[in-house]
């Protein structure tokens, strides 16, 4: 019987319940152990404190983060929240902590110099904080220092540094709730790198499907570290968001694999979403010529890579028709817009194809 995933909290969830028991605690005294948050689709999660403190007038609150069984590099991470109250009709401001990020580059959803805290964690912190300061009767009013202890090393797992986001993570999560395997943190950051890149001004993007691809390409058009977008196994999502935020050009780069399974159509492409047609790819070494043996040896191949050594055995471009059916599909995607093309790479770098010499 297949096991259902569980879900989890995102950080920007977890940094909520952290204010709201940081918040209670400077009004009324004391602590809510657990505490329980409304999140924007109505959802009520309830979350124990991990570490609840006084320091120097100032309530801190620690939430352990359960992403559930998504792989997210912060799991298990504490999220803490540090108030203190300010002087009526200040409102909530909001300051970064050990190990939550720092802005420093145009095109993010908040401007340089602002603490990596988004818009959607600060709209739910401010909205169960406004609640709570209305059931208590008093204003909403505090500062919000949020810390993820460990966040310094970790964040150079993740793109942060490329997107301009140093000393930290991000505190992330538009609804509070982390789907398995949705990877929407990775699709966020291909979103925002996109933005930072249109931000500065750059006309070129490239994204690559893994890092030997990037490095060469890069290498190959010697382009800023701003224009690669690490896309991994999602061309869809870059290309679904270059329709609607395009760029003058845009370089697919990949490895033959990933590029065949564009080339057949399909959008996501990680080895449990999607598979290469071997019948397929035998059907292109026929139409170009390839003997009948070498056609059934391709068909039986259990990887992309085995069509692709007969191909070459045989003399045959196979990585040429693979790269430019890639572009039609990213074209057909996008819908106009940039001018795409696609280079394949093989394991060792070399070009195997690129549409955009022919």
């Amino acid at each position: 019987m297949e096991k259902t995933l569980r879900s989890g909290w995102t950080t920007g969830a977890c940094a909520t319940a952290a204010a709201l028991a940081a918040f209670r605690a400077l009004v009324t005294g004391q602590f809510p152990d657990p505490v329980t948050i409304a999140l924007p689709r109505g959802r009520t999660p309830t979350f124990p404190l991990a570490r609840a403190e006084w320091i120097e007038g100032r309530a801190r609150v620690g939430i352990i983060k359960d992403a559930g069984d998504d792989p997210d590099v912060t799991h298990g991470l504490e999220i803490q929240a540090t108030l203190r109250l300010l002087h009526e009709s200040n409102g909530l401001v909001f300051r970064a902590g050990e190990g939550v990020g720092r802005i420093t580059k145009p095109g993010l959803p908040l401007p340089p110099g602002e603490p990596a805290i988004n818009p959607g964690p600060r709209a739910q912190i401010t909205a169960n904080l406004q609640a709570e300061a209305a059931r208590l009767g008093v204003g909403a009013d505090a500062e919000v220092t949020l810390s993820i202890p460990g966040g310094v090393d970790i964040a150079k797992r993740t793109l942060n540094p490329r997107l301009g986001i140093v000393e930290g993570l991000s505190v992330l999560g538009t609804t509070g709730v982390v789907v398995p395997f949705s990877c929407a943190a990775w699709i966020h950051s291909i979103h925002r790198g996109i933005d930072v890149a249109r931000a500065i001004g750059l006309d070129h993007l490239v994204g690559s499907t893994g890092r030997t691809s990037e490095a060469s390409v890069q290498k190959l058009f010697s382009l800023p570290e701003e224009a690669l977008i690490d896309m991994g196994d999602f061309a869809g999502a870059v290309l679904k968001y270059l329709r609607r935020q395009p760029v003058a050009r845009f370089t697919l780069a990949g490895g033959f694999g990933k590029l065949t399974k564009l080339a057949q159509g399909h959008l996501d492409l990680h080895s449990s979403r999607s598979t290469v047609d071997m019948t397929a790819l035998a059907a292109i070494l026929r139409d170009l010529g390839a003997p009948y043996s070498a056609v059934c040896e391709a068909q039986k191949g259990a990887t992309s890579a085995v069509a692709l050594a007969v191909a070459n055995r045989e003399g045959l471009d196979l990585a040429g028709v693979i790269a430019r059916r890639a572009r039609a599909t990213a074209l057909a995607c996008v819908g106009g817009g940039p001018e795409i093309h696609v280079i394949a790479f093989g394991r060792d770098g070399s070009i195997l194809a690129r549409t955009d010499q022919s």
